[in-house]
C-alpha cells in the first residue's frame, strides 16, 4: 500500500469522540492490521481526542497518514495547556501503547503512530 492521506475534522466535544474512534478503526483495517493493532488504534484515537478537547479548540481536526501496518495520527491542538488530572493518564496510556507520541515544538499538534506489532515487542 502507498502511502495514503485523509483528515477528519468534528466539533470538540464529547459526543463525536465515536467518529474518531470508528474513523481510525476502519482506517486501521485498511492498512491489513492485526485485530489488537486495530483495537489499540481505536483506543489511541479516542484518547488522542480527549487530550485534545482539553486544549479547548473550537473543532478537532485529526490528520491520518496510513500505510501498510502503519497508522499515523496528527491532532490539532487548541491554545489551553491541559491541567486536568485525567490528561495525565492519557498521556501515561499514550506513550504506552503508541510507538510515536509526541508533541510539535510550537506545541500545536499531537503526533501520534501505531505500527503493526511494533509496541508489543515483536
Amino acid at each position: 500500500m502507498d502511502q495514503k492521506h485523509a483528515s477528519l475534522c468534528v466539533p470538540a466535544e464529547a459526543a463525536f469522540a465515536r467518529s474518531v474512534r470508528m474513523t481510525a478503526a476502519t482506517f486501521a483495517v485498511s492498512c491489513d492490521m492485526s485485530v489488537e493493532d486495530v483495537e489499540d488504534v481505536r483506543m489511541i484515537a479516542e484518547e488522542g481526542f480527549v487530550y485534545t478537547c482539553a486544549t479547548a479548540p473550537e473543532s478537532v481536526e485529526v490528520r491520518f497518514s496510513l500505510e501498510r501496518g502503519r497508522v499515523t495520527m496528527d491532532f490539532s491542538l487548541g491554545d489551553t495547556e491541559p491541567s486536568d488530572e485525567s490528561v495525565d493518564l492519557v498521556r501515561v496510556l499514550l506513550s504506552a501503547v503508541c510507538d510515536e507520541f509526541a508533541f510539535e515544538d510550537d506545541g500545536s499538534t499531537l503526533h501520534l503512530v501505531r505500527a503493526s506489532g511494533e509496541s508489543d515487542g515483536e
